[in-house]
């Protein structure tokens, strides 16, 4: 049993802690960003119809900083769900089928996003 406590611990894992909090913290603030900008940009006078939002979409900085949103969602959604699948789900066979359910969903969502962002 030496080694299993205290220094001599041996630590295994997928040692994602201080990345993942770090990813956590940049996406939402880039999150909370681009809600800034997009609410600044309804607030202007007018009536809110599909021409107003096709508008403010049309702009080559806002499909940039659109797509860029859609990513960061994609990412910090992987790592909360990846991070409950690790933490609840103890059968490894039943966890990797959930993980990989997870990407392709949200790959699937991301791209889905993308299209529409640029069909406008």
């Amino acid at each position: 049993m030496s080694g299993t406590y205290g220094v001599g611990r041996l630590v295994v894992g997928a040692h994602y802690g201080s990345r993942d909090w770090l990813v956590q913290r940049v996406t939402a603030a880039l999150i909370a960003l681009f809600t800034l900008v997009l609410v600044a940009q309804l607030l202007l006078p007018g009536e809110i119809g599909y021409g107003r939002w096709a508008g403010i979409f049309a702009s080559q900085w806002m499909k940039v900083l659109t797509f860029a949103v859609i990513v960061a969602v994609a990412w910090h959604a992987w790592v909360g769900v990846r991070d409950i699948w690790m933490d609840y789900v103890k059968p490894m066979g039943v966890r990797l089928v959930l993980q990989v359910f997870t990407i392709v969903w949200l790959v699937g969502c991301a791209g889905w996003a993308v299209q529409v962002l640029w069909r406008l």
